[in-house]
């Protein structure tokens, strides 16, 4: 007769090779959830680093854009090479003046949260990604605040460039825009480097769906107003 004791001790050995190499395979599924994870992350930091460079440029922009009659911060505290103090002192009481002029109150749209993010219908986020969205909101605040900066100023102090965007922003306003902060595509062109093209407007859908902004239309124009 078969002794059964015999077969039992390779079937043995079997199932803790099966359950080995199941223990196995759950690692290598961990391990390229983590490549995965990785790889999101450096996506998102690729990302970011465009944001940041798109800062820097729009910093720039409205750098350019300030007003001649307004001193740099540099010039106001630093004395140039030959500058007797005589002449120093005729010039702090003007730094003094910047100092204290009442800042402006400009209203920001506020960032996407990854909740939100998540609840937009696919079919609207198409393949823009979490940052990208942001980056936009980012692009929108920086027209607005550099739109209402040069509203806020007397006419009499701005250039002729700002003096026909100031007439046009007044122009743009009507009774439904009172106390409201907007933009039109035009500001964005003017203020960002952004590209106001068809990816754009799926951006201004998904802002709208997140309740951040809402469309006023009207005289030809679309209002884009912060809620």
């Amino acid at each position: 007769m078969l002794d059964l004791s015999v077969i039992e001790l390779p079937q043995n050995k079997i199932k803790k090779l099966g359950q080995e190499l199941f223990a196995l395979e759950r690692l290598l599924e961990e391990f390229e959830k983590c490549v995965d994870q990785q790889k999101e992350q450096l996506e998102h930091l690729k990302e970011l680093e465009v944001l940041s460079q798109k800062d820097l440029e729009d910093l720039q922009h409205m750098k350019d854009n300030i007003p001649p009659h307004l001193p740099r911060k540099m010039d106001t505290v630093r004395r140039e090479p030959g500058m007797n103090h005589n002449e120093a002192a005729d010039i702090q009481p003007q730094a003094e003046n910047v100092k204290t002029t009442k800042k402006i109150f400009v209203r920001e749209m506020e960032f996407i949260t990854m909740s939100e993010f998540e609840g937009i219908p696919q079919y609207m986020k198409g393949r823009v990604s979490y940052d990208q969205l942001n980056a936009a909101v980012h692009s929108i605040n920086a027209a607005v605040t550099a739109k209402y900066k040069i509203l806020h100023q007397s006419v009499k102090t701005l250039n002729n460039h700002a003096r026909k965007l100031h007439q046009r922003f007044k122009d743009q306003e009507t009774k439904d825009t009172k106390g409201q902060h907007f933009v039109v595509e035009e500001d964005i062109r003017e203020f960002t480097q952004t590209k106001v093209d068809k990816r754009f407007q799926g951006i201004l859908n998904m802002l709208r769906h997140c309740q951040r902004l809402r469309e006023l239309r009207g005289g030809g124009l679309t209002r884009y107003m912060l809620v």
